[in-house]
């Protein structure tokens, strides 16, 4: 891990208001128009589940918002995440969210921004830093 190229607070909250409007919308006009009721929340948090989860696995560490701003999620040797990453990122991370009622939440949030590294507890959970270095692959395009 290279801490002079983690990326803080602001940017990672930024790709996320990223994320959160590009699903929002079309999932709120999909819930209230077309899968009404209890069905239709179950599909919409399937969905936000599936983003966040399969998209940094396919498309090098990148949501849609990260790749806005510039920011990818890496593993700790500066590869892309996996699956097992992502498991450890996404859903063991939420558990212990859960778990703490939201104070692990919280601690995250201070962590980003007070630590050097910045990195949240889903990060020291799945081995992962948010940093703003190109993949190789775009190296080599550019």
């Amino acid at each position: 891990m290279d801490p002079t190229v983690t990326v803080g607070f602001w940017p990672r909250v930024g790709a996320c208001l990223v994320d959160a409007f590009l699903l929002g919308v079309p999932l709120s006009l999909l819930t209230s128009y077309v899968i009404q009721g209890q069905s239709g929340e179950e599909v919409s948090g399937l969905i936000q589940f599936l983003y966040y989860f399969l998209l940094p696995i396919f498309w090098y560490g990148y949501t849609v918002g990260k790749r806005v701003l510039g920011i990818r999620i890496v593993r700790i040797n500066g590869e892309p995440p996996g699956f097992l990453t992502m498991v450890l990122r996404i859903v063991v991370a939420f558990l212990v969210y859960v778990l703490t009622m939201g104070i692990g939440f919280l601690i995250s949030i201070i962590m980003v921004a007070t630590r050097s590294d910045h990195r949240a507890l889903h990060d020291l959970i799945a081995g992962t830093y948010v940093t703003n270095v190109l993949p190789e692959i775009e190296q080599k395009t550019k």
